[in-house]
């Protein structure tokens, strides 16, 4: 099979508290879901209608069966999943205390985890470099043979341009407790960067990858660095684009925010599935942008991904413009774009 979408990276069991607004100390009882950045954007994707699988290794243990079991059940390819003797299935809590705070807890990954275990040599190269979208993260090189292994697959993918629409994209991802310091964070993004044709982050994470500015600033020096579009948050001011002739700004879609950390991930999907669908810039934006307000106001991840019914429902309300439709024209009830 050719994937349309294949990510790289970690992968996780998240504990999510159904009490909201308490700290974890005051927390009664949890949810299990599926998490992990690159993991929830292929089930994100997924739940656009796209063909995905992700390259990840879990704990030879009940918790990596559950994963085996939920990325099936979501549509995502799992043959490229493997275990790791002797290491966990890492799991990851948090406090979801809206609209803000949210912060995280990563039980399993220190010394390391089973994610950053992946091997350059067990790579199937012909599936990444056919891949229509090959994502990745800032995460996947903080350690080694994790580091390795992605420099291999980034190096094996062809470098093409907008025009023939395959794309190489980095999340920049950045957590500073898998780090040494931002300086040795900076020097592994410089190395990967020359293989990208798309870079996402916020302020922080594109601070750690080309040095702090504006957002301008932080996108020309991820188009000097050879990306074919720079994607800057700008948080309560939406997210904008860059590329060498373009510049486009996305307002953000208020929501009432529940849980906010699967927004990027929800973003992400969606941002996929535009530009395999070749839309303009400005409504694969629009379009990402709902779909990461969705999750935001849910309380779980994976499993709060949204069909391209609810975005396109979501946009239509709030007066945007639907991709694929004439301005002015009503959408369809259930309408999937």
């Amino acid at each position: 099979m050719t994937h349309e979408l294949l990510t790289i990276g970690r992968i996780s069991v998240d504990i999510y508290p159904n009490d909201i607004g308490v700290g974890l100390e005051d927390v009664t009882s949890f949810g299990k879901y599926l998490g992990g950045s690159p993991s929830n954007v292929a089930v994100a994707a997924a739940r656009h209608g796209r063909r995905t699988g992700v390259i990840t290794r879990t704990g030879d243990d009940p918790f990596g069966q559950y994963l085996h079991r939920e990325l099936e059940k979501f549509g995502v390819d799992d043959s490229f999943v493997s275990p790791v003797p002797g290491l966990q299935t890492p799991a990851t809590f948090c406090a979801i205390q809206p609209p803000h705070d949210f912060p995280l807890y990563f039980y399993g990954r220190f010394p390391t985890a089973p994610d950053l275990q992946i091997k350059a040599d067990d790579l199937d190269t012909d599936a990444i470099r056919n891949a229509g979208i090959f994502w990745s993260t800032v995460t996947g090189l903080c350690q080694e043979p994790s580091r390795e292994a992605h420099i291999k697959a980034h190096e094996a993918r062809p470098r093409t341009g907008l025009a023939e629409g395959q794309y190489t994209v980095l999340d920049l991802d950045y957590r500073p407790m898998f780090w040494a310091s931002e300086e040795e964070a900076r020097e592994q993004v410089a190395r990967i960067l020359p293989h990208v044709t798309v870079a996402i982050g916020n302020d922080q994470e594109c601070s750690v990858a080309v040095g702090p500015g504006t957002p301008d600033e932080q996108a020309d020096r991820l188009l000097d660095a050879g990306v074919e579009i720079a994607v800057v948050k700008l948080g309560p001011e939406g997210v904008m684009a860059k590329t060498r002739t373009e510049r486009v700004v996305s307002a953000p879609v208020p929501v009432e925010t529940v849980n906010g950390l699967g927004a990027g991930d929800s973003f992400g999907g969606a941002f996929v599935h535009g530009l395999l669908s070749g839309w303009p810039l400005a409504q694969v934006l629009d379009y990402a942008n709902a779909a990461g307000a969705i999750v935001a106001s849910r309380l779980s991840c994976a499993d709060a991904m949204p069909t391209p019914a609810e975005v396109t429902s979501l946009l239509a309300e709030r007066g945007r413009l639907v991709p694929g439709a004439v301005p002015g024209t009503p959408i369809p009830e259930g309408a999937a774009l």
